[in-house]
């Protein structure tokens, strides 16, 4: 709910291996993900690997670069122009540099797990969203 990744300007997003995003996570503009490795002796080739998981409510800042196999916490907010070369999967906490290095640990209890009053899987109301999926997605 409330995930528009890939909405603001200048993002790039490759998902080969594939991308979570969690609920209320919010990605800015001219970020890149990018999931998969160029093949060194086959460049028009991918290597398998792990998908990039980034958790509910976190922020993307500007101009950061999220790498292959990164798992961000819930409540991972990641620094402009951050290069995100590794995990910092109990999330909780700022990040920032290049590479990427925990600054400070949020405090759990401080942090507000909101609802919007309409939720939507993508563009499709919540509520509606069943009925889509049994038309369009068998």
């Amino acid at each position: 709910m409330d995930t528009c990744p890939g909405y603001m300007r200048g993002c790039y997003i490759q998902g080969k291996n594939g991308i979570e995003i969690g609920d209320y996570t919010q990605i800015s503009a001219n970020v890149g993900i990018q999931s998969a490795k160029h093949n060194l002796y086959n460049l028009r080739d991918y290597t398998l690997c792990k998908p990039i998981k980034i958790g509910e409510y976190c922020l993307v800042a500007m101009n950061v670069m999220i790498l292959p196999e990164v798992e961000l916490g819930d409540f991972t907010i990641v620094g402009a122009g951050a290069v995100v070369t590794r995990s910092f999967p109990e999330g909780h906490c700022v990040i920032a540099g290049n590479p990427a290095k925990k600054l400070r640990d949020l405090d759990p209890s401080e942090c507000i797990r909101y609802k919007d009053e309409n939720e939507y899987i993508g563009f499709i109301k919540k509520e509606k969203f069943e009925q889509y999926k049994r038309k369009y997605l068998k």
